[in-house]
């Protein structure tokens, strides 16, 4: 397989998003693959970028990718 792999534990799918959070502003932010090796930033395959969810009062940003 090439390419990163989905953060979650026992997950063996290829991300394809990641996740970043501002605990201070309660914010959850999602988008295309960020620089490898960010101990912050979270690695997500399509199913779980699906899935994704955050605690209440929580805002979740959603970066999409742009296509031509």
């Amino acid at each position: 397989m090439y390419g990163r792999l989905c953060s979650k534990v026992a997950c063996a799918r290829e991300a394809v998003a990641t996740l970043t959070y501002d605990y201070g502003d309660q914010m959850a932010a999602l988008g295309p693959l960020g620089a490898p090796g960010d101990p912050h930033a979270h690695d997500l395959c399509a199913i779980h970028t699906e899935r994704m969810s955050v605690p209440r009062g929580w805002v979740v940003v959603r970066h999409e990718t742009m296509r031509a």
